[in-house]
């Protein structure tokens, strides 16, 4: 971005109005050059004899997306807080709401974060009505910090301001106006001319000069706030246990509450620099810029290809995972031609995938009129005779070798030439898949995680035969289905399954060892993980872990750890969630039970496995627990990492949190790595490795990091030279 793209530009009109404008295109974000811009406009506009009011908007139909997020990115790197500039006292409050000349926000498009905050500290806010408002802060580990935390409760009440909040819920203006943050609604034509008529009204005493941080109406008693703020507590202690930035934002309401406006916004200047440089916000922005650096690929995204259209897309197969996939690509406008052996197999995956759409309707995501309009994208077919004109295919068949190849060999000679050919596999290696078709160059991993049509990764596998266009075309596709596109090597299991694997089978270990099953998942649960890997079990289903067992066992070698307490738990007639007993009791409705009757399987386990010292179980803290299981999948990712199956570090962080539900504020697997450090991790892998044997083996990667210090997500000095990711 030029320097000179980034401006605030004033023009004062013969009405008197002085119009400031933010111009940071895409989304006028507030760079510290436009913060500077708008105190020197500011101050201009006040000492200015021919400026009576001010109308402040933003460039290009939006009004303002927020603070410039690249700021706290440096803050993180040198730990320097100075490097925030002061906008919520000397110029919000003191520049613009104290000001002696009013100001009136001209809102458009969208006022997000220290853009809706800027609108706050006006004395007016007329918008157009579809514009989107919100405070989303907290998704990135600070609270909102130009005023925000003040301002808000006093427009839209204590309730609805805790929501937007602490939940980063954004609302339309339209609701806006109804709520008290907006003071009228217009036209985009009209906007500028109905804001500047407003703020010449407020200067000649027409209109109410309102100031937001000194009203008190909508704020109710005391009693009220503190029982709103108390129950405001109790939830965010409920989904937010290990998140500080949501404790830190009631606080600093009840300040302002109970002390008043002033020191509120005090206080919020205070806490927001202590939580900015705090190691949730550290993890949470590096999350932010990693999820947006997935789609740039090396030798795809920056050689000037183009993208083709995909406008119609064969899947083979309609049950759980294929009948996802079609949905993600209808309510994505995409035609879809489902295809089945046999007409019961084929009348069960539509009416799949009209459960997934109703679902998707009751959640809200989707209106009943687009549901009626996806349904009519969808055709079911039998045979092949419809491939005839499709630009891609996902197959998404049970994991059988000889099934795939042969469906391969048959697409190969019926779809047109420029057709994608897909595989939807979690684990067999594309190069196999493809082996009988001429057409490797369009063969193609798009690996969809479980429900296809609501988890958001998609893990792109390229083999070194695929094309880039095939790469590019894939990862656009993605991005249209709203997913996350990572593009990963071709190795067993690609980025996130082999990462992971270790994860069940450390599980598996430690109840070996006399560990109970439901500490472990009590333990995970509370790092952040959704569940433990024994409910994660229970709820993915056993027949899985035991189609991919004996696949593990050849490419992992004496690293993967034989277990047999699925088979065990399979022949005690347990299907987990499927038939409601696995490790956990189902019933509907209601929240897992661990289910006693279980422990007689385990025992048979830790029986044939004898793997307790002396017979005896081992005594491990919470701690070990954590680590045992967490380590070996940081030893694995070093793997990926060293044999350059990703393209770089933070796309397993992104992989890890999306597709394994690695809890976000940890920022993702390796980087929870780096902050326990490897040298630590090195330590305990090799104390592990003496005493319970190879599972727990330092990869050669963490041990030459363990011993230079660098980073573990540090590029490797091999890097560009032979990236499966990239080939």
């Amino acid at each position: 971005m030029a320097a000179g793209s980034i401006r605030v530009t004033m023009e004062v009109g013969a009405d008197g109005v002085a119009l400031i404008t933010i111009a940071n295109p895409p989304v006028n974000a507030l760079h510290p050059i436009i913060i500077a811009g708008l105190k020197d406009k500011y101050a201009e506009a006040m000492r200015r004899d021919d400026v009576e009011a001010i109308v402040l908007t933003g460039a290009g139909g939006k009004f303002c997306g927020g603070f410039d997020i690249n700021v706290f990115t440096k803050v993180h790197q040198t730990g320097d807080v100075s490097l925030m500039p002061d906008v919520s006292l000397e110029f919000v409050s003191n520049m613009m709401e104290e000001g002696k000349k009013p100001s009136v926000a001209a809102i458009q498009g969208l006022a997000l974060g220290g853009g809706l905050e800027l609108t706050m500290g006006c004395h007016a806010r007329i918008s157009t009505p579809e514009a989107q408002l919100g405070l989303p802060e907290l998704t990135l580990g600070i609270i909102p910090g130009f005023g925000g935390t003040q301002r808000l409760p006093r427009l839209v009440g204590l309730p609805k301001a805790i929501e937007m909040m602490l939940q980063s819920k954004f609302i339309t203006a339209k609701e806006g106006k109804e709520r008290g943050l907006i003071d009228a609604l217009c036209s985009p034509d009209e906007l500028i001319k109905t804001s500047r008529l407003w703020a010449l009204e407020i200067a000649n005493s027409r209109k109410p000069w309102m100031r937001s941080l000194g009203r008190t109406d909508r704020v109710g008693s005391l009693s009220e706030a503190r029982a709103v703020l108390n129950a405001a507590r109790q939830q965010a202690m409920k989904i937010a246990p290990n998140m500080p930035q949501h404790q830190a934002c009631l606080d600093v309401m009840e300040e302002g509450i109970l002390y008043g406006g002033q020191a509120g916004v005090l206080k919020e200047a205070r806490v927001f620099k202590e939580l900015v440089i705090a190691p949730t916000s550290k993890a949470l922005v590096h999350v932010f810029f990693a999820q947006r650096s997935t789609t740039k690929v090396p030798g795809v995204t920056d050689v000037q290809l183009k993208p083709r259209p995909i406008r119609k897309v064969a899947v083979i197969g309609g049950g759980l995972m294929g009948s996802g996939i079609a949905t993600s690509l209808l309510v994505s406008n995409i035609s879809v031609v489902l295809k089945e052996v046999n007409p019961q197999f084929l009348q069960r995956g539509e009416k799949m995938i009209a459960g997934n759409l109703e679902g998707l309707v009751k959640r809200g995501s989707l209106t009943k009129d687009r549901m009626h309009k996806a349904l009519l994208l969808l055709k079911g077919a039998l045979d092949y005779s419809d491939f005839k004109d499709v630009d891609m295919v996902i197959e998404a068949v049970i994991e059988k070798i000889p099934l795939k190849q042969s469906i391969f060999s048959d697409i190969e000679k019926i779809c047109p030439k420029h057709c994608i050919l897909a595989t939807n596999t979690s684990t067999i290696d594309l190069n196999v898949v493809g082996e009988k078709t001429n057409s490797q160059d369009r063969i193609i991993g798009a690996h969809f995680f479980s429900p296809a049509h609501i988890m958001p990764l998609l893990e792109i596998v390229r083999t070194e035969k695929t094309s880039p266009q095939a790469i590019l075309d894939l990862v656009t596709v993605g991005k249209i289905i709203k997913k996350v596109p990572v593009v990963v090597g071709n190795c067993t299991g690609f980025a996130v399954n082999r990462t992971f694997f270790p994860y069940t089978q450390g599980s598996h270990l430690l109840v070996s060892l006399g560990i109970d099953v439901f500490r472990i998942d009590r333990v995970i649960s509370s790092f952040g993980m959704p569940m433990g890997p024994f409910q994660l079990q229970d709820v993915a289903g056993y027949g899985v872990a035991l189609a991919v067992k004996d696949i593990y066992s050849d490419a992992f070698g004496e690293r993967n750890l034989e277990s047999n307490l699925v088979d065990l738990i399979v022949k005690d007639g347990r299907q987990g969630k499927a038939n409601g007993k696995g490790y956990y009791i189902y019933e509907k409705g209601g929240k897992p039970k661990p289910d006693p009757s279980v422990m007689h399987v385990i025992e048979e386990y830790r029986k044939q496995a004898n793997a307790m010292p002396g017979g005896k179980p081992v005594t491990l803290s919470d701690q070990d627990i954590l680590e045992m299981i967490f380590f070996p999948v940081v030893n694995e990712a070093c793997r990926v990492m060293d044999e350059n199956v990703v393209i770089r570090a933070s796309d397993l962080d992104i992989a890890s949190v999306l597709g394994m539900g690695f809890p976000k504020y940890r920022g993702g697997l390796v980087f929870w790595a780096d902050t326990v450090g490897a040298p630590y991790i090195h330590s305990k892998l090799s104390k592990w490795a003496e005493i319970y044997g190879p599972f727990f083996k330092p990869s050669s990667y963490l041990e030459q990091r363990a011993k230079s210090g660098v980073p573990l997500s540090a590029p490797g000095t091999s890097e560009q030279g032979s990236a499966r990711s990239r080939m």
